[in-house]
């Protein structure tokens, strides 16, 4: 790659039913809503395909400010497909995950938004501790609590 050529990742998409319960989650986390407005109209549909869409989003933000997530809530076309339960081995984009300073606080949080452990909080090594936990409408979300100088 040439040195004067961007390459950075802008943010990863969710589509949500609810963008307040997803806002809400994704707050508690410690994203900053960053603005939320309609996109709509042909414009949009040449992008992605779908013809003309009006959806609603929310971009949020990582306190430092290098990572992004956007949440879609499609008005029109409706949703075509759900992969909310799809199991962690699942083909495609399944989870995000998230570095924390203290992933039984933040478990204890998220739980009192609706959240659920996927199984239990487990110790890599020294390393990390780690657990998936689902999140408003069955998002997955992983959480490492790095140990140590980690």
């Amino acid at each position: 790659m040439e040195n004067n050529q961007l390459l950075r990742m802008d943010n990863v998409g969710i589509v949500v039913e609810s963008l307040d319960d997803a806002i809400a989650f994704f707050e508690e986390i410690g994203l900053e809503l960053e603005g939320r407005g309609m996109v709509e109209g042909t414009w949009a549909g040449r992008v992605t395909g779908l013809g003309d869409q009006q959806v609603e989003i929310a971009m949020l933000v990582t306190p430092d400010g290098h990572s992004r997530i956007e949440l879609s809530c499609f008005l029109t076309p409706a949703v075509t497909s759900d992969h909310r339960t799809a199991p962690v081995n699942s083909l495609g984009y399944l989870r995000v995950m998230f570095a924390v300073k203290n992933i039984d606080d933040m478990v204890a949080r998220l739980t009192r938004h609706g959240a659920k452990l996927v199984s239990e909080v487990v110790q890599y090594e020294d390393v990390y501790r780690l657990c998936y936990i689902r999140g408003p409408e069955g998002i997955l979300v992983g959480l490492a609590e790095p140990l140590g100088d980690h």
